[in-house]
């Protein structure tokens, strides 16, 4: 598909400087562009390829914008990084849309099935779910009973999602995503084996939720697993049973979250960072990669390590542990030095 400069400003609320009838089929780097694709400028360290870049668009911050002319059409908007995102993704959208189902799916005469649905091959949609308008699912996709998936949701290929699950508007949810498996729980017997309990709680996802390749979020023991509203989880995290995660926290891959944790609305957690459980972390938090979170946090702080110390301690306790054994080779010194002294 072909888009002009007009049609893309219109998306963005920017201002054209140059030809809006020219048109882009693709986005690239300003330094390795084509003509007939769009780039952007947002980094002045990137200013000198303006005046050689073969694009036909150029999305360009207000404040990087020069006084002389040059080649491609400009659009300029006050930030072209986050005018960036918001054309690739309306970009994305439209180069993926897909419609009608494909055979052989399964949906049941049951499950309410909105307009403008993509059902791909081998999905399954039990009893009662409810798949509202322009819902696109790939195929081997599970859709459990009792089920709601919002307007404008995208399910990729093996996504499985267990009864009773409420998903919202807009979220997008990655390959191999599992929602709503059993918590991990369990009662230990007088004699040592382990006793299973029944989770019968389910998984809350709101509105722009994004979801990683591989993610698993369990369902709750009682009450709901709650993933508020544009939280963004990376791949491959482990979310446990009755989880709660605050709006518009993102977390980074191979993370981990014990059972009945709450985290605050826009905190930042780096990858492999683990939590255990009935924790509370404050709002606006963040947290460095490879910490271990085992008492609450206030809000408002960048924290690291295991425990979580002041970001400030964190980086200084990590230059004296590369220096441990030098400090370890003294002390032994030392040590020797003492000992002779008291043969003397």
């Amino acid at each position: 598909m072909e888009y002009t400069a007009q049609a893309l400003a219109s998306i963005v609320n920017g201002e054209i400087k140059g030809d809006p009838d020219v048109t882009i089929a693709e986005f690239s780097k300003i330094e390795e562009a084509r003509p007939g694709t769009l780039t952007f400028l947002a980094n002045s360290k990137y200013t000198k390829y303006l005046k050689q870049t073969e694009a036909s668009i150029v999305l360009i911050s207000k404040d990087l914008v020069p006084d002389e002319q040059v080649k491609p059409t400009l659009i300029i908007v006050d930030n072209a990084y986050e005018s960036l995102a918001v054309l690739l993704e309306f970009y994305q959208k439209a180069k993926q849309r897909r419609t009608g189902r494909e055979r052989p799916s399964f949906v049941h005469r049951r499950a309410k099935i909105g307009k403008g649905v993509y059902i791909g091959a081998f999905s399954y949609i039990s009893k009662n779910a409810v798949i509202e308008d322009n819902v696109q699912i790939y195929p081997n996709v599970f859709i459990g009973e009792n089920v709601k998936i919002g307007e404008g949701t995208v399910l990729y290929a093996g996504v499985k999602i267990y009864p009773d699950t409420i998903i919202g508007k807009n979220c997008i949810i990655h390959a191999g995503v599992v929602i709503g498996s059993d918590g991990f729980g369990f009662a230990q017997r007088e004699d040592g084996t382990f006793k299973k309990i029944a989770q019968i709680g389910n998984v809350i996802i709101e509105d722009d939720v994004e979801i990683g390749a591989n993610t698993t979020i369990d369902r709750a023991t009682m009450g709901s697993t709650i993933i508020r509203q544009g939280v963004k989880l990376d791949n491959l995290v482990q979310v446990g049973h009755n989880v709660e995660i605050g709006k518009h926290t993102v977390i980074a891959a191979q993370a981990g979250l014990a059972g009945t944790t709450k985290i605050g609305n826009f905190c930042m957690i780096g990858g492999q960072t683990g939590f255990a459980g009935h924790l509370r972390v404050g709002d606006n938090v963040k947290i460095a990669a490879k910490s271990g979170v085992t008492s609450n946090l206030e809000g408002n702080q960048i924290v690291g390590g295991i425990p979580p110390a002041p970001f400030k301690d964190f980086r200084k306790n990590l230059i004296v542990a590369r220096k441990l054994y030098k400090l370890a080779e003294d002390i032994n010194a030392l040590k020797a030095e003492i000992k002779n002294l008291k043969n003397k």
